[in-house]
């Protein structure tokens, strides 16, 4: 009996060693993670480098009970597992191994628009024009105004139609850009033909009844003393940067027949009321209408009018042969 009892005692002692081992084990670890937490910076770095740390001294102050007392120094920090350590910070370089491309693509880029908005090798001085009669070089180029501007930004259909809205005299203008900065441009100009002359001014019409300013003075232009304004007219062309006609061209072309009728030094009238016309130097008025149409019939009524009205020894104050098929004249105005 004795000896099962100490058989048991046996056995249960080694559980318990087994037991009391690891309950050891375990304070001690805890005991090695609070050292760690409350180790100082500074010792913790010598001990890291390998150097000893000495003792601190003991203070000479007592407290009341007469024990000495220690300054420690403990850090706030999170609880920790009893087996954990401290990591350093790590910073990780930046890998550009796959962006460099496009990092050198973008630099690249940046420096050609630098480049290329800088050297004035890449600016326009001026325009090369051709074509023009009666405008000059300088003033199509002031209104373009493209002087020192890089050639690569400028639109040729945006230039055409500034000098369109701002030269009537322009029938077509048509602009070339070629890098790295020349800019041609060739203009087709509207020819003059009438010379219209109410109140104090003047004005140039063209064939198809466009009026633009003079540009000094031209000769072989029809002069017309205009007695009252033209009539305004609805036309409108399919062009959208084309002006809208200060005569009608059917009124152009009449002017045009009649020049080659008229008495020489005599200038052609025109009167809202009976259209064109002449002072004839016999001494009467003759008007024959707005239209070109039937002009050739027009005249030779006329002439026949004249040696009739001579035979019978009347002498007109106006003759209107707007109508050839119903003429008539009177004797005052």
């Amino acid at each position: 009996m004795s000896q099962k009892k100490d058989m048991s005692q046996k056995d249960m002692s080694r559980a318990d060693q087994v037991r009391l081992r690891r309950e050891q084990d375990s304070r001690t670890r805890v005991e090695r993670a609070r050292k760690k937490s409350t180790r100082t910076p500074a010792a913790e770095s010598r001990r890291q480098a390998g150097i000893a740390v000495p003792q601190s001294r003991r203070s000479t102050a007592q407290t009341g009970n007469g024990r000495s007392t220690r300054r420690r120094f403990q850090n706030a920090l999170l609880p920790v597992a009893p087996d954990a350590e401290l990591r350093g910070i790590s910073i990780s370089r930046p890998n550009l191994g796959k962006r460099l491309p496009s990092f050198l693509v973008v630099a690249l880029l940046a420096t050609a628009l630098y480049f290329a908005f800088t050297m004035p090798q890449l600016r326009v001085a001026q325009a090369q024009v051709s074509g023009n009669q009666i405008l000059t070089p300088s003033e199509l180029n002031e209104a373009l105004s493209i002087t020192g501007q890089p050639a690569f930004l400028l639109i040729p259909s945006e230039l055409e139609k500034r000098l369109r809205l701002q030269f009537p005299e322009l029938a077509a203008a048509k602009v070339d850009i070629e890098l790295p900065n020349t800019v041609s441009v060739q203009v087709v100009e509207r020819r003059p033909v009438v010379r219209w002359e109410q109140g104090d001014g003047y004005t140039w019409v063209s064939e198809d009844g466009i009026a633009f300013r003079p540009h000094g003075d031209l000769p072989g232009l029809i002069t017309v003393t205009a007695l009252s304004a033209p009539p305004i007219e609805g036309i409108v062309s399919s062009d959208p940067l084309t002006p809208a006609p200060f005569l009608a061209p059917d009124m152009v072309k009449s002017v045009k027949e009649l020049a080659g009728h008229v008495p020489p030094g005599v200038t052609i009238l025109y009167d809202e009321s009976f259209g064109f016309g002449w002072n004839d130097p016999r001494g009467w008025k003759v008007y024959f209408g707005t239209t070109a149409r039937d002009m050739e019939l027009k005249m030779r009524v006329y002439e026949s009018m004249i040696a009739s009205l001579t035979q019978r020894g009347i002498q007109p104050a106006l003759i209107n042969v707007t109508y050839p098929t119903a003429p008539y004249y009177r004797l005052s105005e």
